[in-house]
């Protein structure tokens, strides 16, 4: 991950080894029956990605004064999350892409049937890990980290934003349709990530608040971007199919609108979210490189 601050850099590598440690070791062995499925479970999730939600769950635990073995737990439940909704949105049925971060999609190097059951084992898994580990002081602050996380990953959430998807293909949204989409599509995991993190810890009053006006502007920054990414990066750059929304007649905020305006945009959204961390000072740092990289990235 890339960003002019070499301290950003050195805390992000550092985070990403660590998550990357917990998600193999949270995930079953992949020589363990059924060996394929979970082989293909460990082929989703491990040797790619740039992490963005788990350093958002590590940034705002910090934020909290949270313990890192809590935030470890709370940063892979939402990555197999984030992983499964990827391998599914890469099946025939949704997407029907050949090319994730690099390399084949998991039902082109497994198979659909077997892509499908990774999925649907990722999901839960997320939730296993999530019960699992003692990540809340009190047990009913758990239980609500919980629901915030199935509420974001359901129809209130990334379901439902995936059906809009599907079903504006070929259509015009108006602004406040396209970002209702993405809001629930892209926004609601991320916003699900910072508050996961934030309640592995310990925050005054107004400041949970603040952190989830933060989260919903770095929520739609993020899509924004991908949008001018998918119409400006090439294939080799991004891991996946470059100009795929495009050509499937997708609404996005570079169809609706221009490039120029759509960089305009993330721009304003960086600023929002860089506003609502006032309150935090040197504790949110990392929360406000994300938010730079976010909105600067180039993949």
């Amino acid at each position: 991950m890339t960003h002019p601050n070499p301290e950003f850099q050195r805390w992000t590598a550092a985070v990403q080894a660590e998550v990357e440690a917990a998600l193999a070791r949270e995930l079953p062995a992949a020589d363990r029956a059924p060996a394929r499925l979970h082989e293909a479970m460990r082929y989703a999730v491990l040797g790619g990605g740039k992490r963005v939600r788990p350093l958002l769950v590590y940034a705002a635990g910090e934020a909290a004064g949270a313990a890192r073995e809590r935030l470890a737990a709370a940063a892979c439940a939402v990555e197999f999350i984030h992983a499964y909704s990827l391998v599914h949105d890469d099946l025939p049925c949704m997407d029907n892409d050949v090319l994730r971060r690099g390399r084949p999609t998991v039902h082109v190097q497994y198979d659909e049937a077997t892509a499908m059951l990774a999925g649907d084992a990722l999901q839960s898994l997320a939730f296993e890990v999530l019960a699992r580990h003692r990540i809340a002081d009190d047990p009913a602050d758990q239980v609500e980290m919980l629901r915030l996380l199935a509420q974001a990953a359901g129809s209130p959430g990334m379901a439902g934003g995936q059906a809009i998807d599907l079903e504006s293909v070929g259509k015009s949204l108006s602004l406040p349709e396209l970002e209702l989409m993405h809001i629930m599509k892209t926004g609601a995991l991320i916003r699900a990530s910072v508050l996961l993190g934030a309640r592995c810890g310990t925050l005054a009053n107004g400041e949970l608040e603040a952190l989830d006006r933060y989260a919903k502007c770095i929520g739609l920054a993020f899509q924004v971007v991908d949008d001018i990414l998918d119409a400006e990066a090439p294939t080799e750059t991004l891991g996946k199919t470059a100009g795929k929304d495009a050509a499937q007649g997708k609404p996005t905020y570079v169809s609706l609108l221009g490039i120029a305006q759509a960089r305009e945009w993330a721009e304003r959204l960086r600023q929002d979210a860089h506003a609502a961390l006032a309150p935090f000072g040197e504790r949110a740092s990392q929360l406000r490189g994300l938010a730079d990289f976010i909105v600067l990235r180039s993949f």
